[in-house]
Order: C-alpha cells, then sequence, then structure tokens
C-alpha cells in the first residue's frame, strides 16, 4: 500500500513517530517502539514509509521487525503467551509442550483465539535456560513449564 493510499490520520500518526525520531541515533528502533505502543504492531504498510524516511530498504525494516520477538507485524489478542523454542528449552521438552499448548488453545503460533483474548507466539529465549521448558505472558515469567504450569498462567491472566 502506498503512502498515499493509507488513511489520513494513520499517515499523520506514522510521519509524526518518525518525526520525533529521525534525527537521533539509531532512530529505527525507537520509531518501531513508538509505532508498536500506537497500532499495538507494526503495520506493513508502515514499513516501507519507516525504509523511505530513514534511507533503508523495506526488507531491512521488515528484517528489524521480525528478527525481535516483541515486534509484531500482525495484531495480537488482549494476552500474548510466548513459549520458548531456542536449543536449552527444546532440550527440555519444548518441542512436546508446544504441542500441547497448541492443541489445549486450538490456535498455532501466531495465532488468536476465535475471541480474541490471546495470542500465541514462539519466541527464542526467555534467559531461562536452566529452568527449561519457559513461557511468558505479559511480564509473568514461568521456568520448568508443563501444560498445567502454563493452563494456570493462562487463567490468572484472564485470557
Amino acid at each position: 500500500m502506498s503512502h498515499a493510499a493509507i488513511s489520513a490520520d494513520f499517515s499523520d500518526r506514522l510521519d509524526a513517530i518518525i518525526a520525533l525520531h529521525k534525527e537521533r541515533e539509531g532512530p529505527l528502533l525507537p520509531i518501531l517502539h513508538d509505532i508498536q505502543a500506537e497500532w499495538d504492531y507494526i503495520p506493513e504498510e508502515a514499513q516501507p514509509v519507516i525504509a523511505a524516511a530513514l534511507g533503508m530498504t523495506r526488507a531491512e525494516v521488515h528484517g528489524v521487525v521480525s528478527f525481535y520477538h516483541d515486534f509484531r507485524d500482525h495484531p495480537a489478542g488482549r494476552h500474548v503467551l510466548r513459549l520458548c523454542r531456542a536449543e536449552a528449552c527444546q532440550s527440555m521438552g519444548a518441542d512436546a509442550l508446544a504441542d500441547q499448548v497448541r492443541a489445549a488453545l486450538g490456535i498455532n503460533f501466531h495465532e488468536t483465539t476465535p475471541d480474541g483474548r490471546l495470542t500465541l507466539e514462539p519466541v527464542f529465549c526467555l534467559g531461562l535456560c536452566a529452568c527449561g521448558p519457559s513461557a511468558q505472558m505479559g511480564d509473568r515469567l514461568l521456568g520448568r513449564a508443563n501444560l498445567a504450569k502454563v493452563q494456570k498462567l493462562v487463567a490468572e491472566a484472564g485470557a
């Protein structure tokens, strides 16, 4: 979608966010954080606008959005459940846990429950390598995760 084809309100807010950070050293990450704070994800149509403003390619912007697990290129549910997919957690049963959680929720990674309450995302390391497998919901971290603990975490969040 071209910059001209997006709504005037979206375009004005996007331009304001870019202008706020454009002259800083390393402006891309602060711009992306502010955009995600504004819309809860990084809209695809924002990425070429950001790229043009910063003299970058679309691929470079997309690469940063897709590399950092805190950035999303799609809207999320009210709560986001992250399951660690890194090697240390895999060695402790993360693959089986992921299969159990996906089956229990009825969604796959990068999907949201039909009621919009919960999005399931993979993450590559939560820093709990000695306590794998691990999960995160909001600011709550869960080590030595199993299906029952994950379900309790989800229920306590109201998801």
